[in-house]
């Protein structure tokens, strides 16, 4: 009987994606992962926001040391790079990936979640870099996702003392943006996905796939991608009508 390590279901233009191994606290293996890259492979077309969901009392404990092997060097850094693509995939795939977080976010599960670019965390959550204490160095994106929310240097502290950082700090310092009530963050992505959706698919392309990157330039060469994308956005056929109804509404308020 084959496994099944993640579930993904489709309502309208939502397509929520479930890590689906509570048994193992949704522990990191190359099966997950493998089975995450699947389903995002098959995102259903017309898809305008992704939901990242886990089942059980925690989102991903990490990496799955039972399923740990030993590699030469060069297995490392291959198997290294199999991380960064998949996670790549989630945070420059186009698609807004709005990400429902509860109890253990350690290690390799706080490097998926920061591939996301809405985080939503229950008061339950707890986030550490605990690769330190096992001896080995973070491989699946920390040093520039995790490092670039919340500081190199506080990353290093957190991976040297191997500390448990709560959902309170956690939000203070961006690893979440959203902090709600045990058994809430589902439905608060949900209401989240669902706003993002109603945004011009071509805003959030280009919301999810520009920032990142400009971020990863120099300023001069950020300001000239920043025109370029904001003249393929604003010249959409979408834009006019939108603009439109704005200026209907205007003097209604400021949407919450």
């Amino acid at each position: 009987m084959t496994e099944t390590l993640v579930k993904t279901t489709l309502d309208d233009t939502l397509y929520t994606i479930t890590l689906a191994r509570p048994e193992k606290r949704n522990a990191v293996s190359d099966r997950l992962l493998n089975a995450l890259e699947e389903a995002l492979v098959a995102t259903p077309e017309g898809t305008r926001v992704i939901i990242l969901a886990a089942e059980g009392k925690h989102f991903c404990s990490g990496l799955d040391l039972a399923e740990h092997q030993h590699r030469d060097p060069f297995g490392v850094v291959q198997h290294s790079r199999g991380w960064h693509r998949i996670f790549d995939r989630l945070q420059h795939g186009g698609i807004p990936v709005v990400t429902a977080m509860q109890g253990a976010v350690i290690g390799g599960g706080l490097e998926l979640a920061t591939a996301t670019h809405v985080r939503v965390a229950e008061s339950s959550t707890v986030y550490q870099l605990p690769e330190g204490r096992h001896g080995i160095f973070v491989g699946g994106g920390a040093s520039v996702r995790v490092a670039g929310i919340i500081g190199p240097s506080r990353m290093c502290e957190m991976m040297l003392t191997g500390r448990v950082m709560d959902a309170d700090e956690g939000q203070r310092l961006g690893l979440s943006h959203y902090v709600v009530g045990d058994g809430e963050s589902l439905a608060k992505a949900r209401q989240l996905a669902e706003r993002i959706a109603e945004n011009a698919p071509m805003a959030n392309w280009a919301m999810v796939s520009a920032i990142s990157r400009i971020d990863n330039m120099a300023s001069d060469d950020g300001l000239f991608v920043e025109s370029l994308t904001a003249a393929l956005t604003q010249t959409s056929p979408e834009v006019a009508e939108r603009i439109s109804h704005f200026f209907t509404k205007k003097g209604k308020g400021p949407r919450t």
